[in-house]
């Protein structure tokens, strides 16, 4: 189920951060998010927070959760999977 999510998540990333000239094919499922990755920061994982939960209807309800949900697109697929509503 989390694989067809993929390119939701995707798209979802490009929408809430405002990431010109990217398409969804352009970013790495496995890739780090934050650091060498997509090179997000914090205020752009608050953005995904409340993205997730307009989009999805899921909640990442403490840093140490979401450490783990924003490690790549496959982990939050596989988050969303799990906890959608």
């Amino acid at each position: 189920m989390s694989e067809e999510l993929i390119p939701k998540v995707k798209q979802m990333i490009i929408e809430s951060l405002r990431i010109e000239g990217m398409s969804p094919d352009e970013i790495e499922t496995d890739a780090p998010l934050f650091g060498e990755g997509l090179g997000l920061d914090s205020i752009d994982a608050l953005q995904l927070v409340v993205a997730m939960e307009k989009d999805f209807g899921v909640v990442v309800p403490d840093a140490a959760t979401g450490t783990k949900v924003f490690a790549s697109v496959r982990s939050m697929a596989e988050y969303i999977a799990e906890h959608k509503k």
